[in-house]
């Protein structure tokens, strides 16, 4: 199979974290997200075990009590966050992590990724390694598969700060653990550019630290 590399690349390194950019006008079909997740479930998991679980959330009146939700979160949260940050794309980062606050509920569909299974203090480093390694690597590509459909989204967590409330009002069953939630939209436009990040060559080390 031949790809087309220039093509993949762009999509790798112009899918966005896009708050601001949601259309909050326009629907979202089922069949677009469930298409979504279905190249979403292709990613490898841990040991084969296949434990990605999905809440998707477009009723208005959950989208509503779920922003609240997210919004107890995030007053503690930001604070004075980002107010005095120097850097001028973090602080855009941190006003439409605000914004994204503020709109939440307007957002056609929450997406929540879960895995069946709940670390405890005791569980090893690898068993926790292991399962998010086994839910991220599907959250990437459903990102990357809304992408390439003009869609947008932005891995939150800020709502996992009041989990068990989100539980409660989703009805997830105690051993399955929440591990983010992506507001999902059409974007306004598709015009999205590579982000500024250090070189490669000043965070790699080869062989030893």
């Amino acid at each position: 199979m031949k790809f087309d590399i220039a093509m993949i690349d762009d999509l790798l390194s112009t899918t966005r974290a896009v708050r601001k950019r949601l259309d909050l006008e326009r629907a979202v079909p089922r069949e677009i997200i469930m298409e979504c997740l279905e190249l979403a479930v292709q990613a490898p998991t841990a040991s084969n075990s296949q434990n990605w679980r999905w809440v998707v959330i477009d009723d208005p009146a959950k989208r509503a009590a779920l922003a609240e939700i997210y919004r107890e979160g995030a007053r503690g949260y930001f604070g004075r966050a980002g107010r005095d940050e120097a850097d001028a794309q973090t602080r855009r980062v941190y006003d439409s992590a605000v914004w994204l606050a503020e709109n939440l509920e307007k957002v056609p569909v929450l997406v929540i990724p879960c895995v069946e299974g709940r670390p405890t203090a005791e569980t090893p480093l690898m068993a926790v390694g292991s399962m998010y390694g086994s839910i991220f690597p599907a959250v990437w590509s459903f990102q990357l598969a809304l992408r390439a459909r003009g869609l947008g989204s932005a891995l939150t967590t800020l709502h996992l700060l009041q989990e068990q409330e989100a539980a409660k009002l989703l009805g997830i069953p105690d051993n399955v653990l929440q591990v983010a939630m992506l507001p999902v939209a059409y974007t306004k436009g598709t015009d999205f550019k590579r982000a500024v990040r250090p070189p490669v060559s000043g965070i790699t080390h080869w062989n030893e630290w």
